[in-house]
């Protein structure tokens, strides 16, 4: 095989692994991020990773994972991609396991599980609840072996400003910038690889990491790249808010047997276990974030009047709750002053995970030759919902899948000297211009950013509406046409004017998709219609947003 140059950014579970599997096969990997990969959104995943590795004795299988997968998903996921997916679940658990991942062990030595949302079986792999800590550290390990033999290497303070195109609109490298030094390069590559994450910073204090900036992803819709499902967004059902941001209560503790009541007549009404008796609090995230909000919004009964229910864990053992769901003991102590082993936890659904992003195929490719996306970046293994588990499995594995097909790839290589000269200087002669027209008077980037997380969490909450879309698509427009934004940081600069475009492409997607299909509810178009069982794709040509809804298995031709 060729040895290859490959640029890698993003430094989180789907960057490291792609990394890992890069350098296994002898190529040269430079591997960017903000900060070092143990400050990732990765670290921040407590509940598990799935796998059909019936360690139950439920005769559980792919097979399975496969359909609840879908089913989930609502039927717009990557049919075959996923199929690839769960297929090599427990593979991937193996893999984890033997390069010293420490997972929790059952009373047989085996890796235990439990239940996770939408999964009629116990299929969550975890290691208590820091999994994503403990899967990152093992992978992470692996990778300072490829970094002393040479192979790998690491930028941090690094982010992405443009891809660098030919002629023929192939990536050959990337322009990036020092957030600390402000020194701009251009790095040649063979084929680049995006592992940057959710699109978080959009919609302002949520679950996840503000290092997720959606920076990349908003550049790279205004270099035409196919982005998808922007409209799917993951409530989590049970979040708290602190004075900092909203954070997670992880699924994991209705996986142990969390249930979710408020108060009615005077009386805990278990209203998911009434309302779906089969599964329970363990109903797919978007059914259970609506129910929630039915509670406290249609039926007015969130406790003591407020957008608020209660998940009780206190019936619990105590050693689970302060063992097996010790992040959530810690959360409740440190932030509500609350001890979860005796009082219900206060909690309400909050924007957590981005089914939508860049639309790749089931080999991880997207509609830019020689650009990869992986982990939560790319738009294909969850449809219109994510099953809670899946999230890290999609990440290690969609890492796998691109170095895997990279690997196989036949470079031809050209000079592109003048090229990659011509695009540095594009950037620098912005980064100057900028400079120059530095002046007080103009709107703080920070005042905008709050300006437009207000704009886009109205829009797109639970429940959607074409007026309110609209409304907002012309609050967008209003402030794209403000004048410069002023700040100290020449990237920050550049985001916000980027991320005001990319919310143009959330509001365009959710107006589009005229029905309610999992993440996406539109209050005009209450049922799901086969005519959008599709993927929406949104792309920038011209200056003009185009629409269109593609079969979701449907071969690129890229």
């Amino acid at each position: 095989m060729d040895t290859k140059n490959v640029l890698v950014i993003g430094a989180g579970l789907s960057g490291l692994t792609c990394s890992v599997k890069l350098a296994e096969n002898g190529n040269n990997v430079h591997l960017f991020s903000p900060s070092p990969s143990e400050r990732s959104q990765s670290v921040m995943a407590m509940g598990g990773i799935n796998a059909a590795l019936n360690n139950k004795g439920q005769d559980d299988s792919p097979s399975q994972h496969y359909t609840d997968t879908i089913n989930g998903g609502q039927e717009i996921n990557n049919h075959t991609a996923v199929k690839k997916l769960t297929d090599d679940a427990p593979e991937i658990i193996e893999w984890l396991d033997s390069i010293g991942t420490s997972f929790t062990r059952d009373e047989n030595g085996n890796i235990d599980q439990r239940y996770f949302g939408g999964q009629k079986k116990q299929r969550t792999a975890y290691a208590g609840a820091r999994t994503g800590k403990q899967v990152l550290t093992a992978i992470n390990t692996m990778l300072r072996k490829y970094e002393h033999e040479n192979l790998v290497k690491r930028y941090i303070g690094w982010r992405f400003l443009s891809l660098i195109l030919n002629d023929k609109g192939e990536c050959i490298g990337a322009v990036l910038i020092n957030e600390f030094t402000e020194e701009i390069q251009s790095f040649e590559a063979d084929c680049v690889v995006i592992a940057t994450g959710g699109l978080n910073k959009v919609f302002g204090k949520i679950s996840g990491s503000l290092q997720n900036d959606a920076g990349t992803t908003a550049r790279l819709l205004q270099q035409e790249i196919e982005l998808a499902n922007l409209e799917m967004i993951q409530f989590h059902p049970t979040t708290i808010k602190t004075p900092v941001k909203n954070m997670l209560i992880t699924e994991a503790a209705r996986g142990e047997g969390g249930r979710l009541y408020t108060i009615k007549d005077g009386e805990k009404w278990y209203f998911m276990e009434e309302w779906y008796p089969e599964l329970g609090a363990l109903m797919p995230r978007d059914v259970v974030s609506r129910s929630i909000y039915k509670v406290c919004n249609q039926l007015n009964l969130g406790i003591n009047g407020e957008n608020i229910v209660y998940l009780d864990v206190s019936f619990l053992p105590e050693e689970t709750v302060k063992v097996k769901l010790d992040e959530v003991y810690d959360v409740c102590t440190q932030y509500l002053n609350l001890d979860p082993t005796v009082d219900p936890i206060p909690v309400y659904p909050g924007i957590h995970y981005f089914m939508g992003g860049i639309l790749t195929d089931d080999a991880h490719k997207t509609s830019i030759k020689n650009l990869y996306a992986v982990g939560e970046c790319s738009a294909q293994y969850h449809g219109a919902n994510r099953l809670g588990g899946n999230s890290l499995l999609g990440a290690i594995h969609g890492g796998y899948i691109a170095a895997e097909e990279i690997n196989s790839q036949t470079i031809t290589s050209g000079s592109n000297d003048e090229i990659i000269r011509k695009e540095l200087e594009k950037q620098e002669d912005k980064y100057a211009q900028w400079k120059d027209n530095q002046t007080s008077e103009y709107t703080s980037s920070y005042t905008v950013e709050e300006e437009l997380a207000t704009i886009m969490n109205n829009a797109m909450g639970i429940y959607r509406d074409e007026e309110t879309l609209k409304e907002a698509m012309g609050q967008l427009e209003q402030l794209e046409n403000e004048e410069i934004y002023s700040h100290e940081s020449y990237y920050e600069y550049v985001l916000i004017k980027s991320l005001i475009h990319l919310s143009k492409a959330f509001i365009i997607s959710a107006i589009n998709r005229k029905e309610s299909r999992g993440a996406h509810q539109r209050i005009e178009y209450p049922e799901k219609s086969d005519k959008y069982r599709k993927t929406t794709v949104i792309q920038e040509k011209n200056n003009e947003m185009i629409v269109s809804f593609n079969d979701t298995d449907k071969k690129m031709g890229w």
